[in-house]
């Protein structure tokens, strides 16, 4: 992995969709104040939001500590049940990097679904698993990263509804 492509963990989410908002807001303002009081609230809403989309687009995630998270409470999911973390593992991992990949592009898992069905056999290494069975594992390796950064970012920045 590239240092430019190595993920720094959930501070860096944080951090940089907080900057992003910051930055944003303040750009925002900047302009907007050059046409008095109003132009600074609008330039200070529109700085916001896009400060807080470059900001999520730059989050990056852990992939040790998300492995981490998933040897630890994989069993806990019922598809689990019964299997070990060598056949989840891979699919944990494919749902962490895709999100990596994908976050910032505005679209979904389920958007992603077919590519990331393609994608399956060539990162699964000796897993057992099928793509049907391991889909919700990497599901929910996405929609951790995708709440974490939900969390930080006000709204439905994923557009999930949630």
């Amino acid at each position: 992995m590239t240092d430019d492509k190595k993920a720094t963990g959930l501070g860096a989410a944080v951090g940089g969709v907080a900057g992003g908002v910051a930055g944003g807001a303040a750009a925002g303002a900047a302009v907007g104040g050059m046409t008095g009081p109003v132009g600074a609230a609008v330039g200070a809403a529109a700085g916001a939001v896009m400060g807080a989309m470059a900001g999520k687009s730059m989050a990056k995630v852990d992939p040790a500590e998300e492995d981490s998270y998933w040897r630890d409470n994989f069993s806990s999911r019922s598809y689990a049940s019964g299997a070990s973390y060598d056949d989840y593992g891979p699919a944990y991992s494919h749902g962490v990097n895709s999100y990596a990949k994908y976050q910032g592009q505005g679209r979904s898992f389920e958007d992603l679904d077919a590519d990331l069905g393609r994608d399956w056999s060539g990162v699964r290494g000796r897993s057992t698993l099928d793509w049907d069975r391991a889909r919700p594992a990497s599901r929910d390796a996405w929609q951790r990263l995708s709440d974490r950064v939900e969390r930080a970012v006000p709204g439905d920045s994923d557009r999930d509804g949630l």
